[in-house]
């Protein structure tokens, strides 16, 4: 099974691991342009976006908000749902769903799960990403963040 994209229709069957992420972004402090966060994670030596197993009953969306926090330990506002990954992680198919997310208060502290996270434009967080099938998030989210905002309504 290869990784691939996929919509929200088809519903997995129970031995599919459910997962959910973000690709978390801000604006630096420092020049105001876009950065990307990664995390690293020691056991895998890895670079990835912020990611993890879904609880019991636990929506996606919130799982995604959930992992980013204790991963990066930042709270952030959620925006458009992106790609859906499929792929085998250790012999089971895993989904990983993704939404863009902007980060607004961030304290990271190292954990045994992720010990660094890196800040990079999107170009550098592309080449760094480890895994080939994540690097079309970035520009999912490039895409995103890029689309005209709808207006709002008079009065």
């Amino acid at each position: 099974m290869s990784p691939s994209s996929t919509g929200s229709s088809g519903s997995p069957d129970d031995t599919t691991v459910q997962a959910a992420g973000c690709v978390l972004w801000r604006r630096s402090p420092v020049t105001g342009e876009l950065e990307l966060c990664l995390v690293h994670r020691p056991k895998y030596d890895d670079w990835s976006l912020p990611k993890g197993k879904l609880k019991r009953d636990e929506a996606a969306l919130a799982g995604a908000l959930r992992e980013v926090a204790e991963e990066t330990g930042c709270q952030a506002v959620p925006g458009p749902e992106l790609h859906t990954l499929r792929y085998l992680a250790n012999g089971r198919p895993k989904q990983v769903r993704y939404w863009a997310a902007e980060a607004t208060t961030c304290a990271f502290s190292p954990t045994d799960e992720v010990d660094r996270v890196l800040w990079l434009t999107p170009a550098a967080a592309r080449a760094r990403l480890t895994q080939p099938h994540d690097r079309p998030l970035v520009d999912a989210l490039l895409t995103v963040l890029n689309r005209p905002q709808p207006a709002g309504r008079p009065d």
